[in-house]
């Protein structure tokens, strides 16, 4: 299976091991992550103002790519699905912001939304599924108790981001128990780590991840995982448990050659 990829700026430098490992647990599953020609910045904020055009012009340029080679685009980093995904929104649904936005980059063939955007953890479940990840696991994490981040981005606002149940999620938790481990379920796994607000007030941020981190340590978490460079960058700095990004995790489980790999 060859599937579109974007893997956005943060996974280039500062979080480039999400990629990689990424990166290679979709080998070992079979999938090729095929990198999009000449992808710029997706922006990393979704624009709110209804006629902001310019800041939404990057994502449909990457939208538009997919769409011309085999129409689905493969997300990692949290902050570009989630903005990439409402931007495809916007696009499908918002006629004046689609007519403005197709003036300005006068494609051969005008883009409506006709992309898929997934993110990793869905192709996961809805392309390759649990079982068949479960069957490929060489090192399962048994005995591992870890919980999982979900953070704000991936889950919320639920009725766009449609991944999975913004209150009650599951899709992490069901990766966990595919690589072997056991899944702890704690109240503040979708709560905010404080995210951008680290660079203006870092003590507030601080205390936002700490509680967290106490949190699921409190109901027997031994680590945590995530999927977003920023989430992981707060809990790590401020919390009181070891952060994996859950593609190393996956990685490991099976059987990724971990010491080949840069963190």
């Amino acid at each position: 299976m060859v599937v579109n990829y974007f893997p956005g700026c943060t996974l280039k430098t500062h979080a480039k091991y999400l990629d990689l490992c990424g990166r290679k647990a979709a080998e070992k599953l079979g999938v090729e992550l095929r990198e999009l020609p000449e992808w710029q910045c997706c922006g990393a904020v979704y624009p709110m103002a209804r006629d902001e055009i310019a800041t939404r012009l990057s994502s449909v340029r990457a939208l538009m790519s997919a769409r011309d080679n085999g129409g689905e685009l493969v997300t990692l980093c949290s902050a570009c699905h989630h903005v990439i995904k409402r931007v495809n929104g916007d696009m499908q649904r918002d006629e004046n912001i689609r007519t403005k936005v197709n003036n300005y980059l006068k494609p051969e063939t005008p883009y409506a939304g006709e992309t898929t955007v997934l993110h990793y953890l869905e192709l996961l479940r809805d392309k390759i599924g649990w079982d068949a990840v479960r069957e490929k696991v060489v090192k399962p994490l048994e005995g591992k108790k870890i919980g999982a981040y979900y953070g704000c981005l991936l889950l919320r606002p639920s009725a766009e981001m449609q991944m999975d149940n913004a209150e009650n999620p599951t899709i992490m938790e069901n990766l966990l128990r595919a690589i072997g481990a056991e899944p702890v379920i704690y109240s503040m796994r979708n709560e905010c780590c404080g995210g951008y607000v680290t660079m203006e007030d870092s003590s507030f941020a601080a205390s936002r991840a700490k509680a967290i981190c106490d949190n699921a340590a409190a109901c027997g978490a031994e680590a945590l995982i995530t999927a977003c460079p920023l989430c992981y960058y707060n809990l790590k700095q401020n919390g009181s448990l070891p952060v994996y990004d859950f593609t190393q995790l996956l990685a490991e489980a099976l059987g990724v050659d971990m010491e080949g790999l840069e963190q």
